[in-house]
């Protein structure tokens, strides 16, 4: 009896993977926007611009960078696509912009999309340490809503799931690309 159980968990477990690497994955929105700590999820204030670009264009040691990035995730399979952990890369015009574990479960039924909300922090400083400062702040000004450039986002989703009492991590990625802010 416990190993046809286990058998069936682990039958489910893979399915439910194999599910959510077949799902649809766009990009929604990006959301709770926070630049050196001005609130900027309520859209531009004009009164700010000087002052953000001011620290982007300073030699601020530390520029935090946090924000919610919302993906849709439309499953056509017919049966429920879960994980219960994800590593993620994020890379913004061919700049590895950070890496990260979104460490809460998730799941969307058969035949629904459902948002997945990746809480994402980093450090433009230390960005623009290793990469080109102008690049960087391209990337910052399309978050923005300012940029006169579009960025190509590629975002790298490595699910983990739970059989039973054991975790299992994808060994491939799931890409998910879409092009961001710019004149349009």
């Amino acid at each position: 009896m416990v190993m046809l159980a286990s058998c069936d968990a682990l039958q489910t477990g893979l399915k439910s993977a194999y599910n959510l690497a077949n799902c649809d994955y766009k990009y929604e929105s990006i959301s709770n926007l926070k630049i050196s700590g001005i609130d900027m999820s309520k859209g531009l204030n004009p009164l700010a611009i000087p002052q953000i670009l001011s620290i982007l264009t300073g030699n601020a040691s530390s520029i935090p960078l946090d924000f919610t990035l919302n993906l849709n995730v439309k499953n056509p399979n017919s049966g429920a696509a879960a994980f219960q952990a994800l590593q993620y890369i994020i890379s913004v015009d061919d700049v590895q912009f950070t890496t990260g574990n979104f460490a809460q479960p998730f799941s969307v039924n058969a035949g629904e999309t459902k948002v997945l909300p990746m809480s994402i922090g980093l450090d433009i400083a230390q960005l623009m340490k290793s990469n080109s400062r102008s690049s960087i702040e391209n990337i910052v000004k399309n978050f923005l809503g300012i940029g006169s450039e579009p960025s190509q986002i590629t975002v790298q989703l490595k699910p983990s799931f739970k059989v039973g009492d054991q975790f299992f991590t994808s060994p491939l990625y799931i890409p998910v690309s879409f092009s961001f802010g710019g004149d349009k």
